[in-house]
Protein backbone atom coordinates (compact mmCIF):
# COMPACT_ATOMS: atom_id res chain seq x y z
CA UNK A 1 0.00 0.00 0.00
CA UNK A 2 1.60 3.31 -1.24
CA UNK A 3 1.62 6.30 1.54
CA UNK A 4 -0.40 9.10 0.28
CA UNK A 5 1.07 11.97 -1.51
CA UNK A 6 1.50 15.34 0.12
CA UNK A 7 -0.25 17.94 -1.23
CA UNK A 8 1.08 21.21 -2.39
CA UNK A 9 -0.34 24.53 -0.81
CA UNK A 10 0.58 27.73 -2.47
CA UNK A 11 2.56 29.63 0.17
CA UNK A 12 0.78 33.13 1.27
CA UNK A 13 2.45 36.38 -0.31
CA UNK A 14 3.28 36.95 3.71
CA UNK A 15 4.55 34.52 5.71
CA UNK A 16 4.32 36.11 8.82
CA UNK A 17 0.85 35.66 9.91
CA UNK A 18 0.70 38.65 12.61
CA UNK A 19 2.61 40.72 9.68
CA UNK A 20 0.04 39.28 7.03
CA UNK A 21 -3.06 40.29 9.62
CA UNK A 22 -1.50 44.00 10.08
CA UNK A 23 -1.30 44.42 6.47
CA UNK A 24 -5.05 43.42 5.57
CA UNK A 25 -6.20 45.23 8.79
CA UNK A 26 -4.27 48.84 7.94
CA UNK A 27 -5.67 48.37 4.46
CA UNK A 28 -9.57 48.19 5.58
CA UNK A 29 -8.95 50.80 8.06
CA UNK A 30 -7.21 52.99 5.14
CA UNK A 31 -9.98 52.38 2.28
CA UNK A 32 -12.74 52.69 5.33
CA UNK A 33 -11.20 56.33 6.30
CA UNK A 34 -10.67 57.30 2.86
CA UNK A 35 -14.43 56.60 2.43
CA UNK A 36 -15.24 58.49 5.39
CA UNK A 37 -13.40 61.68 4.95
CA UNK A 38 -13.81 62.12 0.94
CA UNK A 39 -15.77 65.62 0.61
CA UNK A 40 -19.07 64.15 -1.20
CA UNK A 41 -21.78 66.87 -1.19
CA UNK A 42 -24.85 64.69 -1.57
CA UNK A 43 -27.52 66.87 -2.37
CA UNK A 44 -24.95 68.29 -5.20
CA UNK A 45 -25.22 64.53 -6.57
CA UNK A 46 -28.79 64.07 -6.15
CA UNK A 47 -29.40 66.93 -8.15
CA UNK A 48 -26.75 65.99 -11.31
CA UNK A 49 -29.07 62.81 -11.26
CA UNK A 50 -31.60 64.91 -12.50
CA UNK A 51 -29.42 66.96 -14.82
CA UNK A 52 -28.23 63.87 -16.04
CA UNK A 53 -31.59 62.65 -16.86
CA UNK A 54 -32.07 66.01 -18.99
CA UNK A 55 -28.70 65.38 -20.67
CA UNK A 56 -29.66 61.76 -21.68
CA UNK A 57 -32.67 62.90 -22.64
CA UNK A 58 -31.48 65.45 -24.88
CA UNK A 59 -29.17 63.08 -26.52
CA UNK A 60 -31.74 60.71 -28.27
CA UNK A 61 -31.89 60.31 -30.76
CA UNK A 62 -28.30 61.14 -32.16
CA UNK A 63 -28.05 63.30 -34.90
CA UNK A 64 -25.93 62.78 -37.76
CA UNK A 65 -27.16 66.16 -39.56
CA UNK A 66 -24.02 68.19 -39.80
CA UNK A 67 -21.80 64.77 -40.62
CA UNK A 68 -19.49 67.16 -42.53
CA UNK A 69 -18.52 68.77 -39.28
CA UNK A 70 -17.88 65.41 -37.73
CA UNK A 71 -16.02 63.99 -40.58
CA UNK A 72 -13.54 66.67 -40.47
CA UNK A 73 -12.44 66.36 -36.59
CA UNK A 74 -12.31 63.00 -36.80
CA UNK A 75 -9.66 63.62 -40.08
CA UNK A 76 -8.26 66.13 -38.55
CA UNK A 77 -7.65 63.69 -35.08
CA UNK A 78 -6.49 60.74 -37.98
CA UNK A 79 -3.86 62.96 -38.85
CA UNK A 80 -2.77 63.96 -35.65
CA UNK A 81 -1.78 60.68 -34.54
CA UNK A 82 -0.83 59.64 -37.70
CA UNK A 83 1.90 62.19 -37.07
CA UNK A 84 2.45 62.43 -34.05
CA UNK A 85 3.00 58.37 -34.02
CA UNK A 86 5.66 59.21 -36.79
CA UNK A 87 7.80 61.79 -35.11
CA UNK A 88 7.27 60.39 -31.55
CA UNK A 89 8.81 56.41 -32.74
CA UNK A 90 11.42 58.51 -34.73
CA UNK A 91 12.82 60.23 -31.59
CA UNK A 92 12.06 57.30 -29.48
CA UNK A 93 14.93 54.99 -31.53
CA UNK A 94 18.04 57.20 -30.28
CA UNK A 95 16.44 58.04 -27.01
CA UNK A 96 15.77 54.22 -26.36
CA UNK A 97 19.29 53.21 -27.62
CA UNK A 98 20.95 56.15 -24.71
CA UNK A 99 18.60 54.29 -22.73
CA UNK A 100 19.68 50.61 -22.72
CA UNK A 101 22.08 49.75 -19.69
CA UNK A 102 24.04 47.47 -22.39
CA UNK A 103 24.84 49.48 -25.30
CA UNK A 104 25.22 52.98 -23.87
CA UNK A 105 27.87 54.81 -21.59
CA UNK A 106 26.91 55.58 -18.16
CA UNK A 107 25.95 59.48 -18.67
CA UNK A 108 24.65 58.89 -21.75
CA UNK A 109 22.17 56.12 -19.98
CA UNK A 110 21.39 58.51 -17.55
CA UNK A 111 20.25 61.09 -19.25
CA UNK A 112 17.93 58.95 -21.68
CA UNK A 113 16.56 57.46 -18.78
CA UNK A 114 15.87 61.28 -18.12
CA UNK A 115 13.99 61.72 -21.06
CA UNK A 116 11.89 58.88 -20.68
CA UNK A 117 10.96 59.32 -17.13
CA UNK A 118 10.35 63.44 -17.75
CA UNK A 119 8.25 62.05 -20.68
CA UNK A 120 6.32 59.85 -18.51
CA UNK A 121 5.71 61.84 -15.89
CA UNK A 122 3.05 64.03 -17.04
CA UNK A 123 -0.62 62.55 -18.33
CA UNK A 124 -1.19 64.10 -21.93
CA UNK A 125 -4.29 66.71 -20.45
CA UNK A 126 -1.84 67.79 -18.72
CA UNK A 127 1.04 68.72 -21.44
CA UNK A 128 -2.23 69.61 -24.29
CA UNK A 129 -2.88 72.72 -21.38
CA UNK A 130 1.01 73.15 -21.47
CA UNK A 131 1.41 73.46 -25.45
CA UNK A 132 -1.89 75.14 -25.69
CA UNK A 133 -0.81 77.76 -23.82
CA UNK A 134 2.56 78.15 -26.05
CA UNK A 135 1.60 77.34 -29.28
CA UNK A 136 -2.25 77.65 -29.78
CA UNK A 137 -5.22 76.26 -29.94
CA UNK A 138 -5.01 74.13 -32.85
CA UNK A 139 -3.92 70.60 -33.85
CA UNK A 140 -0.38 71.09 -33.44
CA UNK A 141 -0.49 71.52 -29.44
CA UNK A 142 -2.02 68.08 -30.21
CA UNK A 143 0.78 66.65 -32.70
CA UNK A 144 3.53 68.43 -30.15
CA UNK A 145 1.18 66.70 -26.97
CA UNK A 146 1.01 62.96 -28.79
CA UNK A 147 4.79 63.11 -29.69
CA UNK A 148 5.60 63.35 -25.95
CA UNK A 149 3.19 60.66 -25.22
CA UNK A 150 4.68 58.47 -27.75
CA UNK A 151 8.01 59.00 -26.49
CA UNK A 152 7.36 58.18 -22.80
CA UNK A 153 5.52 54.48 -23.58
CA UNK A 154 7.90 53.53 -27.08
CA UNK A 155 11.70 54.53 -25.72
CA UNK A 156 10.72 53.17 -22.23
CA UNK A 157 9.33 49.93 -23.80
CA UNK A 158 11.83 49.44 -26.79
CA UNK A 159 14.87 50.19 -24.41
CA UNK A 160 13.88 47.27 -22.45
CA UNK A 161 13.69 45.28 -25.96
CA UNK A 162 17.10 46.11 -26.27
CA UNK A 163 18.43 45.09 -22.95
CA UNK A 164 17.08 41.84 -23.67
CA UNK A 165 18.88 40.79 -26.82
CA UNK A 166 21.06 38.37 -27.29
CA UNK A 167 24.84 39.97 -27.01
CA UNK A 168 26.87 37.58 -28.38
CA UNK A 169 26.10 38.79 -31.94
CA UNK A 170 27.19 42.05 -30.85
CA UNK A 171 30.59 40.69 -29.35
CA UNK A 172 31.15 39.16 -32.74
CA UNK A 173 30.62 42.13 -34.63
CA UNK A 174 32.82 44.09 -32.35
CA UNK A 175 35.54 41.18 -32.69
CA UNK A 176 35.38 41.32 -36.04
CA UNK A 177 36.29 45.28 -35.74
CA UNK A 178 32.84 46.56 -37.05
CA UNK A 179 32.41 50.18 -36.50
CA UNK A 180 29.53 51.05 -33.63
CA UNK A 181 26.65 51.91 -36.62
CA UNK A 182 27.35 48.72 -38.34
CA UNK A 183 26.90 46.61 -35.47
CA UNK A 184 23.80 48.35 -34.54
CA UNK A 185 22.35 48.30 -37.92
CA UNK A 186 23.36 44.19 -38.46
CA UNK A 187 23.52 42.83 -34.56
CA UNK A 188 20.70 44.97 -32.66
CA UNK A 189 18.30 45.79 -34.81
CA UNK A 190 17.10 42.54 -36.48
CA UNK A 191 16.86 41.71 -32.91
CA UNK A 192 14.11 44.73 -32.18
CA UNK A 193 12.47 44.81 -35.43
CA UNK A 194 9.42 42.69 -34.53
CA UNK A 195 8.95 44.91 -31.12
CA UNK A 196 9.34 48.30 -33.14
CA UNK A 197 6.82 47.68 -35.27
CA UNK A 198 4.12 46.09 -32.97
CA UNK A 199 5.15 49.20 -30.91
CA UNK A 200 4.29 51.43 -33.36
CA UNK A 201 1.11 49.96 -34.22
CA UNK A 202 0.23 50.29 -30.74
CA UNK A 203 0.64 53.96 -30.53
CA UNK A 204 -0.93 54.93 -33.29
CA UNK A 205 -3.75 53.37 -31.95
CA UNK A 206 -3.15 54.55 -28.68
CA UNK A 207 -2.57 58.12 -30.28
CA UNK A 208 -5.77 58.00 -32.18
CA UNK A 209 -7.68 57.29 -28.74
CA UNK A 210 -5.49 60.49 -26.96
CA UNK A 211 -6.37 62.78 -29.67
CA UNK A 212 -10.24 62.58 -29.05
CA UNK A 213 -8.86 63.58 -25.03
CA UNK A 214 -6.63 66.26 -26.21
CA UNK A 215 -8.71 67.93 -28.11
CA UNK A 216 -11.01 68.61 -25.55
CA UNK A 217 -8.65 70.90 -23.77
CA UNK A 218 -8.09 72.71 -27.14
CA UNK A 219 -5.70 70.50 -29.10
CA UNK A 220 -7.34 69.89 -32.45
CA UNK A 221 -9.47 67.08 -33.30
CA UNK A 222 -12.91 65.02 -32.69
CA UNK A 223 -12.16 66.59 -28.99
CA UNK A 224 -12.32 69.82 -29.55
CA UNK A 225 -15.93 69.51 -31.74
CA UNK A 226 -17.33 67.00 -28.87
CA UNK A 227 -16.52 70.03 -26.69
CA UNK A 228 -17.89 72.74 -28.93
CA UNK A 229 -20.98 70.62 -29.10
CA UNK A 230 -21.49 70.51 -25.48
CA UNK A 231 -20.75 74.29 -25.22
CA UNK A 232 -24.19 74.76 -27.10
CA UNK A 233 -25.89 72.00 -25.15
CA UNK A 234 -26.36 70.12 -28.93
CA UNK A 235 -26.50 66.84 -26.71
CA UNK A 236 -27.81 65.02 -29.86
CA UNK A 237 -24.79 65.85 -32.09
CA UNK A 238 -22.28 65.01 -28.99
CA UNK A 239 -24.11 62.09 -28.72
CA UNK A 240 -23.28 61.53 -32.53
CA UNK A 241 -19.41 62.14 -32.01
CA UNK A 242 -19.06 59.45 -29.06
CA UNK A 243 -20.53 57.15 -30.90
CA UNK A 244 -18.07 57.39 -33.86
CA UNK A 245 -15.21 58.04 -31.65
CA UNK A 246 -16.50 54.28 -30.01
CA UNK A 247 -16.80 52.91 -33.74
CA UNK A 248 -13.58 53.99 -34.68
CA UNK A 249 -11.86 52.83 -31.51
CA UNK A 250 -13.32 49.47 -32.02
CA UNK A 251 -12.09 49.26 -35.48
CA UNK A 252 -8.73 50.51 -35.27
CA UNK A 253 -8.45 47.78 -32.37
CA UNK A 254 -9.24 44.70 -34.51
CA UNK A 255 -7.17 46.02 -37.22
CA UNK A 256 -3.98 46.59 -34.84
CA UNK A 257 -4.76 43.54 -33.00
CA UNK A 258 -4.68 41.34 -36.79
CA UNK A 259 -1.49 42.93 -37.42
CA UNK A 260 0.57 42.41 -34.43
CA UNK A 261 -0.33 38.51 -34.58
CA UNK A 262 0.96 38.32 -37.70
CA UNK A 263 4.23 40.22 -37.26
CA UNK A 264 4.71 38.22 -34.26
Amino acid sequence: MTAPRDTWVKPPFIANPALRWAVYLGAIAYFGWVGLTMPIDWDRVAEGIGRAGKIFGGAFPPSFERSGLLIDGFLESLKIAVLATALGVLLSIPIAFMSARNVAPKPVFYLGRALVIIARSFHPVIVAILFVKAVGFGPFAGVLTLTVYSIGFVAKMLAERIEEIDFGQVEAMRAAGAPYFSTLSYAIFPQIMPRQIGLTIYQLDSNLRASAVVGIVGAGGIGATLANAFGRYDYDFALAITIVIVGVILFSEAVSGVIRKRIQ
